[in-house]
């Protein structure tokens, strides 16, 4: 018997199947209702309190560009959580007319009640689906997702770079691999690094992610698609007044270079150690710049600084310190 391929429906027909399974994941999601996910809050609240979850210290132009509201609007709303208790502004330290986002501890509550809310609604809808359905899925509405942002005309230009990469926390298989390959690559092309280098990273890093999930330990990672395309890490050690914590592994590929996933990675950790630190510590090399600018603006400062050729070229190397609040 011959075997031969299906013709494809014609253009219309799947432009007007897209649009009714459109109208019905609104609907089923919940978003033609006034609040959303089991929360007092109208949609457009519960995306603004996730991305603000997501981000801590994003703007509200930012976040405006996110959720696709116009300025007056995304203030109004910015406004009302901030009155509501669920958001607080803080002056950026870049500029001081602008003001970075973050929620309160009330605000961190309801976020996690909405996301528990949203993954039971997921998970229950994956169990009528068999794994192989489950994965096609995952990537046939990442494609669609990037293709509508693609097209958007409100895009930024940062969100647009980073659209379908996702900063999850925690230990995801393939990221020991990645990471060590991200510091392999960028390392061995600016510095010289070689094998040993490679292998330093991957050991230690392989040896930190055993331990997690660990009180005072965390790792951050930007995935696109299961890659690993931009890391941290905090490793403490103690707590209180006399704890300190190690900031490692921090780095981002070429690709996501300016689109401020690295400040959010550092926004998240900074985060963590202010809760768990009294100070924190990281190590880096005399020339990355644009990295210095980034760890003084969120408070870490110069502690001492020496020449080693342990890496198999010789480079000056430099322990910056911060106190927990940023304080110098």
């Amino acid at each position: 018997m011959d075997f031969v391929d299906m013709p494809a429906q014609p253009r219309e027909t799947t432009i007007l199947e897209l649009r009714e399974f459109s109208r019905r994941l609104v609907r089923e999601l919940g978003f033609m209702r006034t609040t959303l996910a089991d929360s007092d809050l109208a949609p457009s609240a519960v995306h603004a309190i996730i991305e603000i979850g997501a981000k801590p210290g994003i703007n509200a132009r930012a976040l405006g560009d996110i959720l696709r509201l116009d300025k007056s609007n995304t203030s109004r709303q910015v406004a009302r959580l901030e009155a509501a208790g669920f958001v607080r502004r803080k002056t950026a330290a870049e500029d001081a007319r602008s003001s970075e986002l973050h929620l309160t501890a009330a605000g961190q509550k309801l976020r996690a009640k909405i996301d528990r809310f949203a993954t039971d609604q997921v998970s229950n809808a994956l169990r009528r689906l068999v794994p192989a359905d489950q994965q096609a899925l995952v990537r046939a509405l990442a494609l669609y997702a990037d293709a509508l942002a693609h097209d958007n005309p409100n895009e930024a230009s940062g969100a647009a770079q980073t659209a379908g990469v996702t900063l999850v926390e925690g230990y995801r298989p393939g990221c020991i691999g990645d990471i060590a390959a991200l510091h392999a690559r960028f390392y061995a092309a600016n510095w010289g690094f070689g094998a040993y280098f490679e292998k330093k990273v991957a050991t230690e890093l392989a040896e930190f992610a055993s331990t997690l999930p660990a009180e005072g330990k965390a790792l951050w990672l930007a995935v696109e698609r299961e890659r690993i395309l931009a890391s941290l890490a905090i490793d403490g050690h103690g707590s209180g007044a006399s704890g300190t914590a190690h900031l490692r592994w921090f780095i981002v590929d070429d690709s996501l270079r300016g689109t401020g996933i690295g400040r959010q990675l550092m926004a998240h950790a900074m985060q963590f150690v202010d809760a768990h630190y009294a100070e924190t510590y990281l190590w880096t090399f005399k020339g990355l710049d644009a990295a210095r600018h980034l760890y003084e603006s969120f408070g870490f400062r110069l502690a001492e600084e020496s020449e080693g050729n342990q890496w198999g070229t010789k480079v000056t190397e430099q322990r910056f310190v911060r106190r927990a609040g940023g304080a110098a």
